[in-house]
């Protein structure tokens, strides 16, 4: 099943019903059965005993790419001075080991010039075909924002779906701060 939905990788669909008629339908063709399938929008959980990432998503801004190899060069950052929380869902790298998908939310909380949601966005997503191991991928990220948007403070913590029953959560800050060890529906 995960080599099935990682096949799905990079698909683009019309829309959510139609990753759901698509997924129910391989499902039900490989287990001659018929299968539901219910699909949960990772801040869509509110039924669900786990939390939300803390700050607001920007995964839904309005932004096309074609980027998918890290891109620095992406971020930007206005003179506003704003402290603030963003995350997203769509942080996607590869394993250096296996080169299979490393799905993971990444928090950045920051302090100093406002940086432009959409670039940041465009970024995050360029690591689709970047090969790291998360803990790298975390400090890059850090790197790479300190060094293009030139926050006072910040922490870029990346919540990454389990492999091998295994937590892996890099943190990484230099103010100090810390964010508690919760789940997220993507984990």
């Amino acid at each position: 099943l995960k080599l099935y939905l990682y096949s799905l990788n990079q698909t683009v669909f019309e829309n959510e019903q139609k990753i759901i008629e698509t997924i129910a339908s391989d499902l039900s063709t490989a287990c001659g059965s018929h299968v539901t399938v219910k699909f949960f929008g990772a801040d869509n959980i509110s039924h669900l005993p786990l939390v939300k990432a803390p700050g607001d998503c920007i995964d839904d801004l309005p932004i096309t790419t074609d980027v998918y190899e890290t891109h620095a060069e992406f971020l930007k950052a206005h003179t506003n001075i704003v402290t603030e929380t963003l995350h997203s869902h769509l942080l996607r790298s590869n394993c250096l080991v296996t080169l299979q998908p490393d799905w993971g939310t990444v928090i950045i909380d920051y302090t100093g010039p406002k940086i432009d949601h959409e670039s940041l966005l465009k970024y995050i997503i360029s690591f689709r075909k970047h090969i790291e191991f998360h803990e790298q991928c975390i400090e890059r990220i850090f790197k790479d924002i300190l060094e293009h948007c030139q926050p006072e403070t910040l922490t870029v913590y990346g919540r990454y779906t389990r492999r091998g029953g295994l937590d892996i959560n890099p943190i990484r800050s230099n103010c100090g701060k810390l964010f508690e060890n919760f789940r997220l529906a993507r984990q």
